[in-house]
C-alpha cells in the first residue's frame, strides 16, 4: 500500500512539475507538414501538446511517447497499419485526425490501436475507403467521443447498433459515402446530438423525421424525393435545414413545434405542379400515405398547419420550377425576412389567392417581415400591385435578368413615346409604392424608357440599371431619388454625353458608369462625395482636371482601363497617382503617344521620356511662331517708315 501511494505522489509531483515547471517553458505545439517523412521524427519533445505529421509519406505507426499530446494530425499519408500499442502513452489525446490514409486495410489490427484511446472527443477517419464493418470495429471504445468525422467512405448503410459505443457524439459528418438506407433508431439514441451532416449520398425519402435534439442537419445533394414528420407535440431544436440539390417535388413537411430559422430548398423541382392548391393537396396526400398509413379521415392541411408556426427567417427556393408564385404558402411565415425566388419560371405574379368562404372579394395576404426578395431571372413581365402592397417591409428587390419596366403617366411622355408607354402600362411596375425600398436592381430588363417619377416617394439607396442598352433617360429621371442615392450602377447603356444627365447627388459614394460612350465625365459629380468610380471601356481620351482634383478629397477607387487616353495630356493622371486613390485595373490600362501605345505604369515612372519630343515640337512651334510675329512686325514696321518718310519729301517739295 505505501509503496503505492509512494508512486502516485511521485507521479503527481513529476505532472506538476511539467504543468507549472518545464512545461511552460518547452514548445507546445510542432509541424512536421510536408516533409517527405516516411518515419515519426525521433527524439520529439515530450512536453509537446500538438503534433503535426501531415502530408507525408508514413505507412506504419509505432509507439508514440508523448504523454502530454492533446492534438495529433495524421491526415494525408498512406498508413495502414497501427500497432497495439503505439497509442497507449497519449493520456489526453483528444482529437485525431486520420483522414486521407489506406486504414480500410489490416481492420484488426488497427482497430485495437484505437481502442487504447479511452479519452478522444475528436476523431476524423475520413476518405479512408472504410464500408461498414470497418467502421463497426473503429469506434469501439469510444465513449468519449463527441465529433465524427467519416466523410468520403464506402458506407452504404447505416445500422442501429453503429454508434452503440458512443452515445456522447454531438457532431457527425458522413457526406460523399453511398449511404441509400438508415435503420430506425441510429441516431434516435444520441440524446447529444446537435449536427448530423449526411450530404452526397443516395438517399430517397425521409417518411418521419424524429431527431428531436439536431439544430443543423445537411441532406443536400442526395435523390430525395420527400420529407415528412409526423404530427407530435415535442419541440425539435432544428434551425437550419439542408435539403438542396435533391428531387423534391413538395414543400417538407417538418415538426410542428421548431426552431427552424434556416431553409434551403433550392435545385429541386418543387413547383413542378400547375398550381400551388394542387400543390398543396398533394402535399396532403402524401402525408396520408406516408404517416396516416392511407387513413384519410382527417383531412387537416398538414403543410400549412406547420409552417404557420415556424419561425423562419430565411427560405431559398431558387432553381426549382415554380411557374406561379406560392402566395398563400408563403405568407403563412410571418417571420420571413429573406426569400430567395431566383431562377424559376414566373412569368406573371399574379394575385392567385383563394377567396374568403363569406366573402367574393380576394384575401389582401401580407409578408410583414420580409425585407429581401431575389426574384432574378424569372422572365418576369408583371407583377401585381396587390403583391407590392403586401411587401410592408421589404428593403431590397433584385429583379435582375427579368422584362419589367417602370411606370410613368402617360401625360408625362413625351409624345413621340407616349404610345409605345401606352402599351406597356399594362404590365408596368409603380416602384414608388414600396416606401421602404431602398436597394432595387433592374440590370437587363430591356426596359425602354426610365420616366420621371419611376421612382416617386421612395428614398433608393442604390440603383442599378445595367445592361439597359435601349433605355431613353430623361432629364428629370433622377429627380426623386437624387437626395437619397448612395450607389449607381448605369453600365452598359451604350449611350454618349449627350444622352446622360447626372443631376447633383450629394450622397452619391458608388458610380459604375463603364461600358458606354462617354468621352468625358458629368460635370455634377464634383458634389458627390464619391468614394469609388469606374469609367472603364468608354472612349475617354483625358479627363476634366480640376474635377478630378475636387473628386479626390473623398475618392477611395478608381477604374479606368480600356480607354484610348493620351499619355503627353495626363495632369489628370499625376493628380490621381499622388492622392493616393488605387487604380486596381492600372496594370490593364495604356495611354497613346504620337507613336506608340504603352503602359500607363511605365509611363509614370518616366513620363518625360515618352513626352520630351512632343514638348520639343510644342517649343519649335512657339519658337516658329514667335519669329515669323517678328518678321512680319519689323517688315510691317520699316513699310510704315518708309511710306512716312516719302510722304515728308513730298511736303517739303
Amino acid at each position: 500500500m505505501a509503496k503505492h501511494m509512494f508512486a502516485n505522489l511521485l507521479l503527481l509531483w513529476s505532472l506538476g512539475f511539467y504543468t507549472t515547471g518545464k512545461m511552460d517553458d518547452g514548445p507546445k505545439e510542432q509541424s512536421w507538414r510536408n516533409k517527405n517523412l516516411d518515419s515519426i521524427p525521433p527524439d520529439l519533445d515530450v512536453r509537446l501538446r500538438s503534433l503535426d505529421l501531415s502530408n507525408n509519406f508514413i505507412r506504419r505507426l509505432h509507439k508514440v511517447n508523448l504523454p502530454y499530446l492533446e492534438q495529433l494530425d495524421f491526415s494525408s499519408n498512406q498508413l495502414e497499419l497501427i500497432s497495439e500499442g503505439a497509442l497507449r502513452d497519449l493520456a489526453v489525446l483528444e482529437k485525431l485526425n486520420l483522414s486521407m490514409n489506406a486504414l480500410n486495410t489490416n481492420l484488426d489490427r488497427n482497430s485495437k490501436g484505437l481502442q487504447s484511446i479511452g479519452g478522444l472527443k475528436t476523431l476524423d477517419i475520413s476518405w479512408n475507403n472504410l464500408g461498414n464493418e470497418a467502421v463497426k470495429l473503429y469506434l469501439r471504445n469510444k465513449s468519449s467521443l463527441e465529433q465524427l468525422k467519416m466523410s468520403g467512405n464506402s458506407l452504404t448503410w447505416l445500422t442501429h447498433d453503429l454508434f452503440k459505443e458512443s452515445e456522447n457524439l454531438r457532431s457527425i459528418t458522413i457526406d460523399a459515402n453511398l449511404i441509400s438506407a438508415i435503420d430506425k433508431g441510429t441516431f434516435e439514441a444520441l440524446g447529444k446530438l446537435e449536427k448530423l451532416n449526411l450530404a452526397k449520398n443516395n438517399l430517397a425519402h425521409i417518411c418521419d423525421f424524429k431527431l428531436k435534439r439536431v439544430q443543423y442537419l445537411n441532406l443536400s445533394r442526395n435523390s430525395i424525393e420527400f420529407f415528412v414528420t409526423a404530427e407530435n407535440n415535442h419541440m425539435y431544436s432544428l434551425e437550419i435545414l439542408d435539403l438542396s440539390h435533391n428531387k423534391l417535388l413538395y414543400f417538407p413537411i417538418l415538426p410542428k413545434r421548431n426552431q427552424l430559422k434556416f431553409l434551403y430548398l433550392q435545385h429541386n423541382i418543387v413547383g413542378a405542379l400547375t398550381s400551388e392548391a394542387s400543390m398543396v393537396s398533394e402535399t396532403n396526400v402524401l402525408y396520408n400515405e406516408v404517416v396516416r398509413m392511407n387513413d384519410v379521415r382527417i383531412g387537416k392541411n398538414n403543410l400549412h398547419s406547420t409552417w404557420r408556426l415556424m419561425p423562419l427567417l430565411h427560405i431559398d427556393l431558387s432553381h426549382n420550377h415554380f411557374t406561379s408564385f406560392p402566395m398563400e404558402t408563403l405568407s403563412l411565415l410571418s417571420t420571413l425576412e429573406g426569400l430567395d425566388f431566383s431562377f424559376n419560371c414566373v412569368q406573371k405574379l399574379t394575385w392567385n389567392v383563394r377567396q374568403e368562404s363569406a366573402s367574393k372579394y380576394d384575401r389582401q395576404l401580407y409578408f410583414p417581415s420580409l425585407r429581401y426578395l431575389n426574384m432574378q431571372s424569372n422572365g418576369l413581365v408583371t407583377i401585381s400591385p396587390r403583391f407590392l402592397k403586401a411587401l410592408t417591409q421589404v428593403e431590397t428587390i433584385n429583379l435582375r435578368d427579368n422584362a419589367v419596366q417602370p411606370c410613368a403617366p402617360v401625360a408625362q411622355m413625351p409624345s413621340s413615346l407616349s404610345s409605345q408607354q401606352l402599351n406597356l402600362s399594362s404590365s408596368c411596375i409603380a416602384f414608388g409604392k414600396l416606401k421602404t425600398l431602398k436597394h432595387l436592381s433592374l440590370e437587363n430588363n430591356d426596359i425602354k424608357i426610365l420616366p420621371a417619377n419611376a421612382f416617386r416617394e421612395s428614398s433608393l439607396v442604390s440603383l442599378n440599371l445595367a445592361r439597359n442598352s435601349h433605355m431613353v433617360m430623361r432629364v428629370d429621371s433622377w429627380e426623386d431619388i437624387k437626395e437619397t442615392l448612395q450607389s449607381l450602377t448605369i453600365s452598359e447603356l451604350n449611350v454618349t454625353n449627350s444622352e446622360l444627365f447626372l443631376p447633383c447627388m450629394p450622397l452619391l459614394m458608388h458610380l459604375n458608369i463603364s461600358n458606354n460612350r462617354l468621352n468625358a465625365l458629368p460635370p455634377n459629380l464634383n458634389c458627390s462625395p464619391l468614394r469609388e468610380l469606374s469609367i472603364r471601356n468608354n472612349a475617354f481620351m483625358s479627363l476634366n482636371y480640376s474635377l478630378i482634383l475636387a473628386l479626390s478629397a473623398h475618392l477611395h477607387v478608381m477604374y479606368f482601363s480600356g480607354n484610348d487616353l493620351t499619355c503627353c495630356d495626363s495632369n489628370w493622371l499625376s493628380a490621381l497617382n499622388n492622392s493616393g486613390i488605387k487604380m486596381p485595373d492600372i496594370a490593364l490600362t495604356k495611354c497613346v503617344t504620337d507613336d506608340s501605345s504603352i503602359p500607363i505604369e511605365e509611363y509614370l515612372k518616366g513620363s518625360s521620356l515618352y513626352c520630351s519630343r512632343h514638348i520639343k515640337g510644342i517649343h519649335l512651334g512657339q519658337t516658329f511662331i514667335v519669329i515669323l510675329f517678328v518678321t512680319v512686325f519689323i517688315t510691317v514696321f520699316m513699310m510704315f517708315a518708309r511710306k512716312t518718310c516719302c510722304l515728308k519729301k513730298s511736303f517739303l517739295v
